[in-house]
């Protein structure tokens, strides 16, 4: 619903809009002015959508996993259909350039359901037979939570009664109530990438969205009655992380937690969660390197590093922010960078030409500008971006939250700007000399999310992503992801992992069986 010039949202619960008598502000990041009114939930609000989950989830997780893959796939064409009004609101919402919003965070938000809603119908039972005579051992693997299939109970049967033989057997049954937090910088993306699997295991869930970026969230809240989602399947309070965010994570109902977002948030979240030993995944910040050796492909690497580099105003946890150059092409790489990065476009969000938008808030921008400063205190070089060139843009524009690709040399591996992550558009730049001595320096940060290689040295790739002390590598490539593969970092990095069958473990609750004739 509309007031005035800006939305007013509310939170969804047990099936229905609820409207919450606080609010706060959220913000366009591109001019600065209101874009909506944002509830501010708090324990009253979550406990709600806890007992809403609750209750809806006996029903929920009966169902064949058929049944819930067509009410996935149903959410995705719905989202799909509206591509265009969720490319809109989340270039508003978030700052990020409308191309961003419509080639990765809405197609890649309905592309979450279509994954899991597939891979629920494929997921695979493991069995072996152990060293002990007469015992068997069956692993079965189902995200359904009411049992096993059909023909490992025919085979248990039949061998049981003409073999004598013992069984183990591991099932995995859906846990309950899903808490969901999901961050600012990939709004519905993330919080998809939460909901699809925990749903397609048969959970329930509440899920709770940055207070920054919440419209795209409310707006999937429209379709869910549609999809065929039953009440309270699914629910949205929207509300900070101090508020809201505590309240869910501390309610004794929800024995899951999956959070993305800042390191720091994460230790709270682990405090405030642990008089309930509840089972978390943690997916967290980066300080991710780029490894260049001098027989990478040139025009390849500067052009993928552009992109890892600055990609949605460097606001990905996955982006590049420390860049290891080979001594002998070290010169002829930064010269060739800085002049690609100068032709990355920050502009207007709504004009489809501009690379990169706003960043998310003024706190923020200030916040990696100070990186900035910080580095020329130092005696660092700063070759583009922030102080070395203008920016010029239209009112009210001018007033927005903008930031120019930001590259920086000359930084010691001690400093701030090489050991914490700025989470904007800067990165640094710096040589190195020998193989063992740059994977020594690459790892040396309480960070291990994602790192690149590049080499034409197949060997090579091979033994240095083997050495580094991160969750993702990727070689001669950047973001070329696999939702069958796991996702997530080592240190502080984060806890667990999601993707694929990681998703459905962490997901499911594990339970061993043992049945004797």
């Amino acid at each position: 619903m509309s007031k005035d010039k800006y939305l007013v949202l509310e939170n969804y619960i047990g099936g229905k809009f609820v409207p919450c008598s606080k609010l706060i502000d959220s913000f366009n990041p591109s001019t600065g002015e209101v874009y909506c009114k944002v509830p501010d939930s708090g324990p009253e609000e979550v406990d709600a959508a806890v007992r809403a989950a609750k209750e809806a989830f006996p029903d929920w997780s009966a169902k064949s996993p058929a049944e819930r893959s067509k009410v996935l796939n149903k959410l995705a064409d719905l989202i799909e259909a509206r591509l265009e009004e969720f490319v809109q609101a989340e270039s508003k919402d978030q700052g990020k350039t409308i191309t961003f919003a419509r080639n990765v965070d809405i197609p890649r938000s309905a592309y979450n359901f279509r994954f899991f809603a597939s891979s629920v119908l494929h997921h695979t039972n493991d069995c072996s037979q152990m060293d002990h005579i007469g015992c068997l051992n069956y692993t079965v693997r189902s995200p359904v939570g009411v049992g096993m299939c059909l023909s490992i109970h025919t085979i248990l049967l039949f061998s049981l009664v003409h073999y004598s033989l013992s069984y183990g057997l591991s099932v995995l049954n859906s846990l309950s109530i899903a808490g969901l937090i999901s961050p600012w910088n990939l709004p519905l993306y993330l919080l998809t990438w939460k909901i699809a699997p925990a749903v397609a295991a048969g959970n329930t869930v509440v899920a709770k969205p940055s207070e920054m970026t919440s419209v795209t969230a409310w707006m999937m809240c429209q379709l869910l009655e549609e999809a065929g989602f039953p009440p309270g399947v699914i629910n949205i309070v929207f509300g900070t992380g101090p508020r809201a965010g505590d309240a869910l994570v501390s309610h004794p109902d929800v024995p899951l937690i999956s959070f993305t977002g800042s390191t720091a948030t994460a230790r709270l979240i682990t405090e405030h969660s642990a008089p309930y030993c509840k089972k978390l995944s943690l997916e967290l910040g980066g300080k991710n390197p780029a490894i260049i050796f001098a027989d990478a492909d040139m025009e390849q690497c500067i052009s993928t590093t552009v992109r890892s580099s600055f990609s949605n105003q460097g606001e990905i946890c996955l982006c590049t922010s420390r860049i290891f150059v080979e001594r002998s092409i070290y010169p002829e790489f930064l010269a060739r960078f800085v002049e690609a990065a100068r032709q990355w476009k920050t502009g207007v969000p709504s004009d489809p030409s501009n690379d990169n938008g706003a960043l998310i808030s003024k706190e923020h921008l200030q916040k990696v500008k100070g990186y900035v400063a910080l580095a020329l205190e130092e005696g660092a070089q700063v070759h583009c971006g922030e102080g070395v060139d203008k920016l010029i843009l239209p009112q009210p524009n001018a007033s927005g939250y903008f930031m120019l690709p930001t590259i920086i040399s000359g930084v010691k591996d001690s400093s701030a700007l090489m050991q914490e992550e700025i989470f904007g558009p800067v990165t640094c730049v710096t040589p190195f000399d020998e193989e063992e001595e740059v994977i020594s320096r690459a790892n040396d940060v309480r960070y291990g999310l994602s790192a690149t290689v590049w080499s034409r040295d197949v060997g090579r790739v091979h033994r240095v992503a083997r050495k580094l002390q991160a969750g993702l590598v990727w070689t001669n490539c950047w973001l070329v992801r696999d939702l069958n593969l796991p996702f997530g970092g080592m240190k502080n990095s984060g806890i667990g992992r999601e993707g694929g069958k990681d998703s459905y473990h962490f997901f499911t609750e594990v339970k061993s069986i043992t049945i004797k004739n």
